[in-house]
């Protein structure tokens, strides 16, 4: 059961459906969300689309963006933070886009798949399960216009039910505030007119006019400004007072020269108050958390849809994993052992980005201000901040780290995915991996690494087969690795380090995920 039908819940439903398992969707909404929230994806994320097949339809919406900017109130560059066009996970760092348009193709490929079933126009009203979480949850619901309570059993329940998340409540999950709440305007905009742009995200850093402006397609842009207290841009003179807001960026005609947005349309603007908040649990039974039901970021560094698709992505095979194969439901407490700290760290990025530009009108906003300058201007201090984004998983059963052996342990870290060419096709690494663990090496395939690949139903593959750029091949040789396990996440989870001939601690993960507990059949929707 997956309670809400946003992009995190459905990419939750869609990643179920390729290990087989059935799910139920309920939303309030009987159809998607149609003005823009969500503008940035990372290349993380796009590497999660294409495990959900729509990455392909993903990429003729998408507008590659090069970085972030800082600018002064002058719009002087303090700092650039560079984002490639080839990243890490195979797509560009950094993607701008619709969102409303990313849902219908998240929507249109749930509609494909028989083991999902979407039910909209569908309140819940309460998610309960017996103390010791073993009996399946039951959900009440309600439909539009009816007073009689319906219920749903179901063996997982994930909340993907947003900040006032019902599921929240359920599993007794209290917010930690990060200490960050400001109100700003967000202000979404088509125009024809001639817009001064560059073509990635500005961070106007102002402590009196804080600002964030960047292109979304080719006549999408979206303003965010933090107003003053009493301030609005509602009605006549709210058109004016936008009219010099924007002014740095597209020229409008002003009311007393006949300006009345001709070429220039609002098309949603909403005053939004940004928090920096984490759930104190995410998991009770099974009863999950994700999405903004479990962390609340700034935007200032566009993680925020990001952070609730690595959480699908991160839950979902280990779900599959003790739902289908039998594995222990400690499997599923490396859910929040893995994604608390990294929403975590980047709530806590974001919210430095956010006071260090936007932090007040004190002497020490400007001094943080011109620390960052300073800071990068230091070379490769930009380079590192945006790789830092997503740094190595913590240490847990899971991600088998030995630096006395292997130096810097690739274990925790993705495993790149340039393109490979196999059976004279150019395709990306992930679609010949598949679904499942797959081990790669750089040596001939060992009698080791094949009793531990195939109980986990993993394919050994040598990456000099695969005829990269060679890629994979110095990615090993830097992590000191012989060869790699990689969970169907593409996370590293063991490693065997160079000359060693085996991976370093199997007997730490492998009770998690092999048992002889017979796993529960299905149940099937009702």
């Amino acid at each position: 059961m997956i309670i809400g039908a946003g992009p995190v819940g459905v990419t939750a439903a869609l990643l179920l459906a390729r290990h087989g398992v059935p799910s139920l969707l309920l939303e309030r909404h009987r159809d998607i969300y149609p003005l823009p929230r969500a503008v940035v994806v990372d290349d993380e994320v796009r590497r999660i689309l294409q495990s959900v097949g729509v990455h392909a339809e993903f990429a003729t919406l998408a507008r590659p963006a090069p970085g972030l900017r800082l600018l002064d109130a002058r719009r002087r560059v303090i700092a650039e933070f560079p984002r490639s066009p080839h990243g890490h996970h195979g797509f560009p760092q950094t993607s701008m886009f619709d969102q409303p348009e990313l849902e219908r193709l998240l929507r249109d490929a749930l509609a494909r798949r028989p083991e999902c079933e979407l039910r909209g126009g569908v309140e819940v009203v309460s998610v309960s399960q017996d103390t010791d979480g073993t009996a399946p949850v039951r959900v009440t619901f309600r439909r539009d216009g009816s007073d009689e309570d319906e219920h749903v059993w179901a063996d997982a329940v994930l909340g993907c039910d947003g900040a006032g998340s019902i599921t929240r409540d359920a599993i007794g999950a209290v917010w930690e505030d990060l200490h960050f709440e400001e109100s700003w305007r967000v202000i979404d905009v088509r125009t024809s007119l001639p817009v001064r742009t560059w073509e990635g995200a500005e961070q106007i850093c102002c402590p009196t006019r804080p600002a964030t402006f960047m292109r979304v397609g080719e006549d999408r842009y979206r303003w965010e400004f933090r107003l003053a207290e009493g301030e609005s841009l509602d009605g006549p003179e709210g058109l004016e007072q936008l009219r010099e807001l924007v002014a740095p960026w597209v020229d409008l005609p002003s009311a007393a020269h006949g300006g009345g947005g001709g070429g220039f349309e609002v098309i949603r603007q909403a005053r939004y108050t940004f928090r920096a908040r984490l759930a104190d649990r995410w998991r009770r039974g099974r009863v999950f958390l994700l999405g903004d039901a479990a962390h609340l970021t700034p935007p200032f560094i566009g993680q925020g849809l990001c952070a609730g698709l690595r959480d699908a992505r991160n839950l979902t095979w280990k779900l599959a994993r003790v739902l289908q194969q039998g594995a222990g439901d400690r499997l599923l407490d490396t859910y929040q052992q893995e994604r608390k700290p990294h929403a975590r760290h980047v709530i806590r990025v974001a919210v430095a980005v956010g006071w260090a530009m936007t932090g007040g009108q004190d002497r020490g906003a400007a001094i943080r201000r011109a620390v960052v300058g300073a800071a990068c201007r230091i070379p490769g201090v930009t380079a590192a901040v945006s790789r830092d984004l997503s740094p190595a998983l913590t240490a847990n059963p899971l991600v088998r780290r030995r630096p006395r052996l292997t130096g810097r342990s690739l274990a925790g870290t993705f495993c790149p995915q340039p393109w490979v060419i196999v059976d004279g096709r150019r395709q990306r690494l992930d679609d010949i991996l598949g679904d499942s663990f797959a081990v790669l090496t750089a040596l001939p395939p060992t009698a080791r690494m094949t009793g531990v690949a195939t109980p986990l139903g993993a394919s050994v593959i040598h990456v000099g087969d695969l005829a990269d750029d060679g890629t994979l091949a110095a990615w090993l040789a830097r992590g000191r690795a012989d060869a790699v396990l990689l969970r169907p996440d593409r996370v590293v989870m063991d490693t065997v380090p160079t000359g060693t001939g085996d991976f370093t601690d199997a007997a730490a993960w492998a009770p998690l995920l092999h048992t002889a507990r017979r796993p529960a059949e299905a149940r099937p929707a009702p």
